[in-house]
């Protein structure tokens, strides 16, 4: 499971506070406590400052690189904020994200061509947010062509089928984990990554969801997820998971959980 660290998202207002003060020592603890606690990805999020992205995102990939050794996911729905962020990200970065909407895609594209960096492809196009899982599907399939044949391999492309909240349509849940199942059979290779936490907007006490359809989605395939890794609870089960599905081999992740003291 590829855990992309969710905490450093400007639409936290402690987040939001410590980018506007420039508190170098906040950013960097929380990127410290993620990636420690198991997140192979920071992610990195400036969205609310419109006009002041681009920086903020720079600003905020040299922090979390200065800290940990690790790479950033770079997330924003701007291409030109990204390819900004990219000018100071050491090594490969996780980039958040690419869809089948036009002026996205193309604006995205050259900068994934030919490089080392993984790609989030949303299932989103100038139609709109599928609903069913086919129209997840066709969107994806037409997604990984397009970055295979510009010379991405499927290792990179992390299919993201969109999380919709429950609260909008009992259906999102149950047609986003058949996506899942669905895209993972049919392009051996991919991966599949989601925001988690969108499943349970506007819901009281989110992390039972949060948790539970995170379990069920690792179940479908899922092998990729945005979520807070200093939930140490949800972080022992996603562990578990993994095991029981035989994504673990000879048990030693969970051996090696156990051993740190995570299932207490």
């Amino acid at each position: 499971m590829i855990i992309v660290g969710e905490l450093i998202n400007a639409s936290r207002k402690p987040i939001a506070e410590a980018i506007r003060n420039e508190d170098v020592s906040y950013i960097q603890q929380v990127a410290k406590d993620e990636h420690a606690a198991g997140a192979n990805y920071i992610d990195v999020n400036a969205g609310v400052f419109v006009g002041k992205e681009a920086d903020y995102l720079k600003w905020l990939v040299t922090l979390v690189q200065e800290a940990v050794d690790g790479p950033c996911c770079i997330d924003s729905p701007d291409p030109k904020a990204i390819e900004a962020a990219l000018e100071v990200h050491k090594g490969p970065a996780m980039l958040n994200s690419i869809s089948l909407e036009k002026e996205r895609y193309e604006a995205f594209i050259p900068m994934v061509g030919g490089t080392a960096h993984k790609v989030v492809a949303l299932c989103m196009s100038d139609e709109g947010m599928p609903e069913t899982a086919e129209a997840r599907v066709k969107i994806a399939d037409e997604l990984i062509n397009r970055l295979v044949k510009k010379g991405l391999s499927l290792d990179q492309i992390y299919v993201d089928p969109l999380v919709q909240p429950l609260s909008t349509s009992d259906i999102y849940g149950l047609e986003f984990l058949k996506a899942i199942e669905m895209i993972m059979h049919d392009y051996p290779g991919i991966h599949t990554m989601c925001g988690l936490s969108n499943i349970s907007f506007g819901l009281p006490v989110r992390k039972f969801l949060n948790r539970t359809f995170g379990i069920m989605a690792i179940d479908r395939g899922l092998d990729g997820m945005i979520m807070n890794p200093l939930d140490k609870e949800f972080m022992a089960s996603i562990i578990a998971a993994e095991t029981l599905r035989g994504r673990d081999e000879y048990c030693t992740n969970y051996l090696r959980a156990y051993r740190n003291k995570l299932f207490e």
